[in-house]
């Protein structure tokens, strides 16, 4: 099939299906994105427009078909802390420079780096970003009447309860319905939609960020924009493998990653957040048959004209409705049976678990707990592989010859101990390293091989190498005047 054919047929071969499966991703996007909204201190508008504006450009750019992208709850916790203390500006400024880079990522094949993230930072960043939900919603939760602790039980029960005898409309849904009508027949004091901010009643228009072209604007939002781009790329390739199992296809994750980028983009020009792959909206719509662009053309815009419609009634939602709906989102985020894994798991494993999710709420910023992960990963990695490492030896019967036999790989982590096998002052006069079961990997291995053979040989010993694979004789060849015997 060209290439022309399969684009022609991710939109229009599901015609029915993708349609109403889209209609469906946008119930389950509403309460979520005004939710992540008032999470990033920001208008609901802010994170409606972008939610519409994301999925109506990815649905044309992504390389992912069928994933449900929007202003997702990973970004919306780090752009808290740039709006909190510079404003809705700079953070319009961020996602463009945030889109950009992501561009610059597919550009660069960055993309290939989710290859590096192991499990048990993938589990320590959902954990995370599970218990961060969680903690914004506890300032909702403070010096409030009894009343909006009952209608947030009164949600939760909605939300776990209802999915049992009726699965047609998202629980979530139903939810807001309830617990604004019983607030309006029965008046109490709780806080409402309206008090987070305005919600939009016309199309998005092209803006530009109000604020200063200089490099100290570029100071305050480069931090956050490479965050926001790093995590959005991490949770949308996260989102597109789940895609790629439940449909058993593939998917361009460099094209997802400069889509992305370029809905990202066009978002801060119309005056949204950054956004990224959303998990649970993209299973959701999944479930329901959808497979093409086409649903998720339609999650966007059939967002937007709900939002457009019925904005009178949504500015008196209950927030206690959505502070229900994020800890449900909460609840579920976070991968409870990991808890019961730390005993099982090695406890290495355990370690980078933990240490992703301390980080990350620690400092709140998720690509710094990613990256400790894979740091951490990295290291234990090559420990293990270093403790792989033997050299054990031979005598020959005359005395003249000792053979060493390597088995393992050599490398930064493991040239010490190659090192040490070694006698310098051995009494026999021909050594023989043989390497038949071993690789050389990098600089350091070959810079400690040379240094040893140059010792042994200025205490008078002939030494060879001898079983040296393809690889590690080019790289020998290369960078020393080591000759390995033929």
């Amino acid at each position: 099939m060209s290439a022309l054919a399969r684009y022609r047929q991710e939109w229009f071969g599901n015609i029915r299906r993708d349609t109403l499966a889209g209609m469906v991703g946008t119930f389950a996007l509403i309460p979520e994105v005004i939710a992540f909204s008032f999470v990033a201190g920001v208008d609901p508008a802010v994170g409606l427009y972008a939610s519409f504006v994301i999925s109506v450009v990815i649905a044309f750019t992504g390389g992912r078909p069928g994933m449900i992208s929007g202003a997702a709850g990973s970004v919306a916790l780090v752009a808290a802390a740039l709006v909190r203390g510079h404003g809705v500006q700079y953070l319009l400024a961020a996602t463009l420079l945030c889109g950009l880079l992501q561009v610059v990522f597919g550009i660069l094949r960055l993309h290939v780096l989710m290859r590096y993230v192991s499990r048990p930072v993938r589990t320590g960043f959902v954990n995370a970003l599970a218990i961060l939900i969680f903690s914004a919603q506890v300032p909702h939760m403070l010096h409030v009447t009894w009343h909006t602790y009952a209608m947030i039980a009164l949600g939760l029960v909605i939300i776990y309860t209802l999915p049992r005898l009726f699965s047609a409309i998202p629980s979530p849904l139903i939810c807001i319905v309830v617990l604004t009508v019983v607030s309006i027949l029965c008046p109490m004091p709780l806080h409402t939609v309206a008090d987070l901010g305005r919600l939009p009643d016309s199309l998005p228009h092209l803006v530009w960020p109000d604020v200063p072209f200089s490099l100290d604007t570029f100071n305050i939002i480069a931090p956050y924009a490479l965050a926001m781009a790093s995590v959005g790329v991490l949770e949308s390739m996260m989102t597109a493998r789940v895609v790629d199992d439940l449909t058993e296809t593939h998917s361009s994750k460099r094209q997802e990653c400069m889509g992305l980028g370029i809905a990202n983009i066009a978002v801060g020009l119309f005056g949204g957040i950054a956004g990224c792959g959303m998990i649970g909206q993209t299973v959701g719509n999944l479930r329901y048959g959808g497979r093409g662009r086409l649903s998720t053309f339609v999650a966007g815009a059939f967002l937007l004209l709900l939002m457009v419609a019925l904005r009178p009634w949504v500015a008196q939602v209950p927030v206690a409705a959505l502070v229900a709906i994020m800890i449900m989102v909460s609840a579920s985020t976070f991968s409870w049976s990991s808890l019961r894994d730390l005993v099982h798991h090695p406890r290495t494993t355990s370690v980078i678990m933990l240490a992703t999710v301390a980080v990350v709420v620690g400092t709140h910023d998720l690509a710094a707990g990613v990256a400790v992960g894979l740091l951490l990963n990295g290291l234990f990695f090559a420990f293990q592989v270093s403790g792989m490492l033997s050299v054990s030896n031979t005598l020959s019967a005359d005395g003249q010859t000792r053979t060493y036999i390597v088995n393992g790989q050599v490398f930064f982590a493991s040239s010490d101990s190659f090192a040490d096998a070694f006698d310098l002052h051995d009494t026999a006069r021909h050594i023989m390293i043989d390497l038949t079961h071993a690789h050389i990997w990098d600089m350091t291995a070959v810079g400690m091989l040379e240094e040893l053979i140059g010792k042994m040989e200025a205490q008078g010993m002939d030494v060879q190498l001898i079983g040296l694979n393809g690889a590690s004789t080019r790289l020998l060849a290369q960078h020393t005047r080591l000759q390995p015997a033929q």
